[in-house]
C-alpha cells in the first residue's frame, strides 16, 4: 500500500497555473502531499516582476490569518515553494473545494498580491468501517428481499478518492444493494436473498468489503456477524429527516444543542431505541450524544474561527439491529470574542532624521478572526507625534512621517497603535513600537563666543597656553565630535603655524614662539571647528591676541653717541648766564607707556654746581653765571632711565669747554689725532708748505674775528655721520617730554674723522634760551675772508691767537 502511495504522488506532482478572479490575483492547483520545496510554480513571472528587486522588495508569503505557512519564496529563483506539508483532509476535511489562501506581499512601494491554492485530493486514505465488526440480527421470518443497512465506510478522501463500492462476500443468503445518500456517500444494504431457518444456521459471518475510485484502488473491510433471531418486524422511525439547530461560539460544556427522538412499534427489547453517531468523524468529539434519550450537548469548546456548522448522521437502532438514520444540522452563531490583533509586518529602524514627510517606515497588518461587523476594524495611533497610519490594501496601514524629524530635539519615539473593532462591545488592542532617529551631520559646531581675546606678555614661554576656545555640536557620535585647527595666514610675513598652535581635541591655545611687544602689538588668527561628520560641516572664529608690554630695552642715547672712541665736545661761552641751554641729551626707549618715560639724571660731574639738567627734557643748562674760577673742561656723566619695573638705565659723557674761541684750547690739536705711521711723513711736508703759504692769510683772518665779539656756543665732536633733524628710529614712540625728540629742537652735526682740516658746525637752535651760532669755521684763507667779509651781519665767532 506504501508503493502505491508513493507512485501516485509522483504521478500526480504536476503543477498548472490558472487564473481565476474568485480565489485572487493567483491561483494555483496542486496535488496535497507535496514534498517541502516542491515548486508550485514562478510567481515572479506569472505575477512580472523584476526578479533582481525580490530581495530589495522584501518579498515574501504571508498568510490572512497568520497561521500556518504552508509556501514560500525563493528570492533568488521567483518559484512559489511547499514549506509545509499539506494535507488537504487536515485543511478542508469533506468539503469539495479545498482553497489555501496566500499572500505575497512585497515592499517599497507597498503591495499585496492574493494567492489561492486549490488543493486537490490524491487517494493517500483507504476506506475504514467505525466498528471492526457489524453485529445484525435478523428474525428467522424475515421475508425473502428484506433489506438490513450496514454502517457506511468512512474515506477521509473526497470525490472519486472516496467510497465509490462494496462487494459482499459470496453467501447463500445474503446478497448485497448499494445505495447513495443525498449528500452522495454511499452505503450498502444486506438484502435477504433466501429465507433463514434460526434451526438450520445460527449465525452466519460475512465480509464486507468498501472500494474508493482512486488509483490504485483501496479498501477497506468490516465482518458482518449475522445472528437468525425470531421475528422483528418493525424498525425504529424518526420524528423527522433532519434537525437543525443553532449554537453561539462559547457556549459552555454540556450545553444541549438539540434532542433527536426515534420511535419503534415493537414492543420490549424489540422496541427499545439506542442513539449513536453513525460514522467515523470528529464530530463526535465536539458533541456528545446519549444513547438514551437522544441529547445532543456540547463536549469541547465551539469555536467560530474554526468550524461555522456541524452535520452529524445519527442512527436509531431497536434492541435487534434494526436502524433508521436522520441527519443533525448545527450551525454556529459568532460572538465577537476576539480582539484584533496587530502584527508589524516591515519597520525601518533606525530612520534617519532628514527624512522627508511621507516617508513610509513601517507596515502594520491587523487581523480579527470574527466575522461580518466583528471583524471591522479601526486602527489609530496616539497624537503629540510626527507619525501617522495611512490605509493601504485590504487590512494593511502604512506608518508614515508627518514631519521633520530633528534627532537633536527627539531621538526616540514609543509609537502606540490601537485597534479597536465594530463588535458590541467593541473590542481592542494596542501594540508600541520604538522608533529610533537616526543622527545626520545637520548642525556645524557653534562657538561659544562670537569672538575671543587673548592677553600674553611680551616674552613669553614657548608653548605657554594663551587662552582656549569651545565649540558645541549637538550631533551624535562621530557626527558632534569637535576637532579644532587654525586656518591659514601670515603674520608679519611668518606662516601663523610659526606663532600659534590649537590642541584639536580641547581647543587650548598654545604660543609657539616667544613674543617681542616691539616687534606688533597684536595680531589675529581664525581657528576653525570642523566635525567628524561626512560631509563635514564647520565654523571659523576670530581669536585677537594681544601682546603687553614689559620693561625689556634699555634706554638708547641718540646724543652725544656713547659708543666708540669718539671725541664729542661742546663749546661754552664764559659769557654765558644762568639758565642759558648749552646741551641736549637726546634719548629714546623702545617699550610704550610707563617703561618708555625717560628721566635724566647728572651722576658725575667736574663741577656739580655748575650744570643742571631737564628731569624729562634731557636738556643741559647752566645754574649760575660761568666765572673765570670754573674750569674750562668740564666733564658730565648722565644717567638716561626708564619708568619701568625694574628700572632700566643707559649713561654717557658730555665733555663741555668753557672758551670763547679754539685759540684758547690747544690741546685740540692732538684730542683725536689719530694717523697711521706709515703716512706720517708725507703730511709733514705737505703741513710745512701750506703753512709757509697761508702764513699771512690766517694772520689777517684772526684780525678781522676778533672785531666780531659774539659769543656762540660751538659744537665740535668727532665723526662725519650726520644725524638728520627729522630721524627717528622705527619702532620709537614720540612721546613729548619722555625722551623722545621733540619738534621744538632741530639738530644738525657732522662728527670729524680727526684732521685738524674737519669741519666745526655749531648747534642751531629755534629756542629763545640757545645761543645761535651759524658759521662754519674753516682753516683756510678764503673760509676766513669771506667769515671777515659778512663780520657786521653774522654772529659773533670769537678772536684769538695761536
Amino acid at each position: 500500500m506504501g508503493c502505491s502511495r508513493s507512485a501516485l504522488l509522483s504521478g500526480l506532482a504536476f503543477i498548472f497555473l490558472v487564473l481565476h478572479p474568485v480565489y485572487g490575483d493567483l491561483s494555483y492547483s496542486i496535488p496535497e502531499e507535496l514534498k517541502r520545496g516542491s515548486v508550485i510554480g514562478n510567481i515572479a513571472k506569472d505575477l512580472g516582476l523584476d526578479l533582481g528587486r525580490l530581495s530589495a522588495r522584501k518579498a515574501r508569503v504571508d498568510t490572512e490569518d497568520n497561521s500556518v505557512q504552508y509556501c514560500g519564496i525563493n528570492l533568488n529563483t521567483g518559484d512559489l515553494i511547499v514549506q509545509e506539508r499539506i494535507d488537504r483532509e487536515g485543511l478542508c476535511a469533506k468539503k469539495a473545494s479545498c482553497v489555501l489562501k496566500q499572500e505575497l506581499v512585497l515592499e517599497n512601494p507597498l503591495e499585496l498580491h492574493r494567492i489561492s491554492i486549490r488543493v486537490q485530493d490524491i487517494n493517500d486514505n483507504s476506506p475504514q468501517f467505525k466498528e471492526e465488526s457489524l453485529k445484525i440480527e435478523i428474525q428467522e421470518s424475515a421475508d425473502k428481499g428484506a433489506g438490513f443497512l450496514l454502517d457506511e465506510a468512512h474515506d477521509g478522501d473526497i470525490g472519486e478518492n472516496a467510497v465509490q463500492s462494496y462487494s459482499l462476500q459470496q453467501n447463500d443468503h445474503f446478497k448485497l444493494n448499494v445505495k447513495t445518500k443525498g449528500v452522495g456517500r454511499k452505503y450498502g444494504e444486506l438484502v435477504l436473498d433466501k429465507e433463514l431457518d434460526r434451526e438450520d444456521r445460527k449465525e452466519i459471518m460475512l465480509l464486507l468489503t468498501a472500494f474508493d475510485g482512486g488509483s490504485p484502488q483501496r479498501s477497506g473491510t468490516v465482518v458482518i456477524h449475522v445472528t437468525v433471531l425470531d421475528a422483528n418486524d418493525n424498525v425504529p422511525v424518526f420524528s423527522q429527516a433532519v434537525y437543525k439547530a443553532s449554537l453561539p461560539e462559547n457556549s459552555p460544556l454540556d450545553t444541549l444543542v438539540i434532542t433527536v427522538s426515534a420511535t419503534d412499534a415493537d414492543e420490549g427489547m424489540y422496541g427499545e431505541v439506542t442513539y449513536g453517531f453513525d460514522h467515523v468523524s470528529d464530530e463526535n468529539q465536539v458533541f456528545s450524544l446519549n444513547s438514551k434519550t437522544g441529547e445532543v450537548t456540547v463536549a469541547e469548546s465551539i469555536d467560530y474561527e474554526k468550524e461555522s456548522s456541524y452535520e452529524m448522521q445519527i442512527s436509531a437502532k431497536d434492541g435487534l439491529g434494526l436502524a433508521s438514520y436522520a441527519t443533525v444540522i448545527i450551525e454556529i452563531t459568532d460572538i465577537n470574542d476576539n480582539a484584533p490583533v496587530i502584527y508589524l509586518k516591515s519597520l525601518t529602524n533606525p530612520i534617519p532624521e532628514n527624512v522627508s514627510p511621507g516617508t513610509e517606515v513601517g507596515i502594520i497588518n491587523v487581523q480579527d478572526r470574527d466575522s461580518e461587523t466583528n471583524r471591522q476594524v479601526r486602527c489609530s495611533i496616539q497624537q503629540h507625534v510626527p507619525f501617522k497610519l495611512v490605509p493601504s490594501i485590504k487590512n494593511y496601514y502604512s506608518l508614515v512621517t508627518t514631519g521633520q524629524l530633528d534627532r537633536e530635539l527627539e531621538s526616540d519615539y514609543n509609537i502606540t497603535i490601537t485597534a479597536t473593532d465594530e463588535g458590541s462591545p467593541p473590542l481592542s488592542s494596542s501594540k508600541t513600537v520604538q522608533l529610533s532617529v537616526a543622527d545626520i551631520n545637520d548642525n556645524p559646531p557653534v562657538f561659544e563666543e562670537q569672538s575671543y581675546s587673548a592677553y600674553v606678555t611680551e616674552n613669553n614661554k614657548p608653548g605657554s597656553t594663551l587662552c582656549s576656545v569651545t565649540a558645541r555640536d549637538p550631533d551624535w557620535r562621530q557626527n558632534g565630535t569637535v576637532i579644532y585647527s587654525m586656518l591659514p595666514g601670515e603674520v608679519n610675513g611668518a606662516p601663523v603655524s610659526s606663532y600659534l598652535s590649537v590642541n584639536g581635541d580641547t581647543g587650548v591655545i598654545h604660543a609657539v614662539r616667544s613674543f617681542d611687544y616691539e616687534q606688533f602689538r597684536s595680531f589675529k588668527v581664525h581657528v576653525t571647528a570642523r566635525d567628524n561628520g561626512s560631509p563635514p560641516l564647520s565654523s571659523n572664529v576670530t581669536v585677537s591676541v594681544l601682546v603687553s608690554d614689559v620693561n625689556d630695552n634699555s634706554p638708547q642715547i641718540l646724543y652725544p653717541a656713547p659708543e666708540g672712541n669718539s671725541f664729542m665736545t661742546e663749546l661754552v661761552p664764559k659769557a654765558a648766564h644762568g639758565g642759558s641751554l648749552v646741551s641736549k641729551v637726546i634719548a629714546v626707549d623702545a617699550d610704550s607707556g610707563q617703561n618708555a618715560w625717560l628721566s635724566y639724571h647728572i651722576v658725575k660731574s667736574t663741577d656739580p654746581g655748575l650744570f643742571t639738567i631737564g628731569l624729562h627734557s634731557g636738556e643741559i643748562r647752566t645754574q649760575r653765571d660761568i666765572s673765570e674760577s670754573d674750569s674750562m673742561k668740564q666733564n658730565l656723566i648722565v644717567s638716561v632711565k626708564d619708568n619701568g619695573q625694574p628700572s632700566l638705565s643707559a649713561t654717557c659723557s658730555m665733555y663741555l669747554l668753557i672758551s670763547d674761541n679754539l685759540a684758547e684750547v690747544p690741546e685740540l690739536k692732538d684730542i683725536s689725532y689719530d694717523e697711521k705711521n706709515s703716512k706720517l711723513t708725507s703730511y709733514l711736508i705737505i703741513a710745512l708748505v701750506s703753512v709757509s703759504t697761508f702764513f699771512l692769510t690766517f694772520i689777517i683772518i684772526i684780525l678781522g674775528v676778533r672785531f666780531c665779539r659774539r659769543r656762540k656756543p660751538r659744537l665740535l665732536f668727532d665723526g662725519a655721520v650726520a644725524i638728520p633733524s627729522a630721524y627717528l628710529p622705527p619702532n620709537y614712540a614720540d612721546v613729548d617730554g619722555t625722551g623722545t625728540l621733540r619738534s621744538a629742537y632741530n639738530y644738525d652735526a657732522y662728527l670729524t674723522t680727526g684732521s685738524r682740516t674737519s669741519d666745526f658746525k655749531f648747534v642751531s637752535s629755534y629756542n629763545d634760551n640757545t645761543l645761535p651760532a651759524d658759521q662754519t669755521l674753516r682753516k683756510s684763507p678764503s673760509d676766513f675772508a669771506e667769515a671777515f667779509g659778512d663780520c657786521d651781519d653774522s654772529p659773533e665767532v670769537g678772536t684769538g691767537t695761536s
